[in-house]
């Protein structure tokens, strides 16, 4: 088996952290899609608006995140995204979950598993 950094492992971690990412970041403020997308791009979680979009609307129908609509200086009106209480507790509950995870897997990678 050949390492590769760019591969299907990367790809899956990135799937899986993916949707709680979006969510830390509405954490701090409300968002419109294109900056989430910007943002995640700049930290090399992203590459196209085509995987942010339906992400969002998936959340949107699990009541995790909220929209409105605003009217933009820029152009056509945005809409924003923001946290729904449920959205809060599913990313507390990841944060949790993950710190628990991550340790896990630190411990293994660092050969140090209990035997």
């Amino acid at each position: 088996m050949t390492a590769d950094p760019e591969g299907k492992a990367l790809a899956q971690l990135r799937r899986g952290a993916l949707e709680n990412c979006v969510l830390a970041l509405l954490a701090e403020d409300e968002r419109y899609g294109y900056d989430l997308v910007g943002e995640l791009a700049e930290a090399g979680l992203v590459a196209s608006e085509g995987t942010v979009y339906p992400l969002l609307s998936r959340l949107r129908k699990d009541d995790l995140v909220t929209t409105t609509w605003r009217e933009s200086d820029a152009g056509p009106p945005r809409r924003y995204y923001s946290l729904t209480p449920t959205g809060r507790r599913a990313l507390a509950d990841f944060r949790v979950a993950w710190s628990d995870f991550r340790a896990s897997v630190d411990r293994l990678l660092d050969g140090k598993a209990q035997q």
